[in-house]
């Protein structure tokens, strides 16, 4: 697979609104995920199923934090964002309560932008860069989208990360509101 800066060359993105872009460039899950998932719906999934463009071996992705890179061969991802579940997955699961499912499942894989583009082959190995400042783990950012009333310090928290801008530009309106609301 040829990966570009925006994701994989012959990838389609149905909703750019919610999907894709520098920052949600490359979409990642686990197989490890995908094995609790087999085992949680009593039946394999094929690999696609969540939206993926990239299933990872091994991968969990509640143990990564924003910021911390993938790197496979020359390719280099940076990780941005949790997925955040919506009623597309569902009706591709068939099942209307499985946005409730995955949300208590706290598995939502990984965004990615591209901060090396490259070619990634099946059986590549995939090395993890940790990143070394002010972050946050994936699996609070998944928590903390669903807390509408997040304080101020959660937010700056987020914010001091490097976060997907779609998610940083929610986050700063969210703190712009707590702002205004001060006396």
């Amino acid at each position: 697979m040829q990966v570009t800066s925006l994701g994989i060359k012959e990838d389609f993105i149905a909703s750019k609104k919610h999907h894709g872009g520098p920052d949600q460039a490359i979409y990642v899950y686990g197989k490890a995920d995908y094995d609790w998932w087999s085992i949680e719906l009593g039946r394999e999934l094929a690999g696609g199923t969540f939206g993926e463009n990239l299933t990872i071996s091994e991968l969990e992705s509640a143990q990564f934090n924003i910021g911390d890179r993938l790197v496979i061969g020359k390719v280099i991802l940076e990780i941005t964002a949790p997925r955040i579940p919506c009623s597309t997955l569902a009706a591709r699961m068939g099942d209307p309560e499985f946005v409730k499912r995955y949300r208590r499942a706290e598995r939502p894989g990984l965004y990615c932008r591209v901060m090396q583009a490259g070619l990634v082959t099946k059986g590549d190995d995939v090395k993890i860069e940790r990143y070394e400042k002010d972050t946050i783990s994936v699996i609070q950012v998944f928590r903390d989208y669903y807390d509408k009333k997040k304080s101020a310090e959660t937010i700056r928290n987020h914010l001091n990360a490097p976060i997907a801008i779609r998610v940083r530009t929610a986050l700063e309106e969210e703190l712009q509101k707590i702002n205004n609301k001060r006396p």
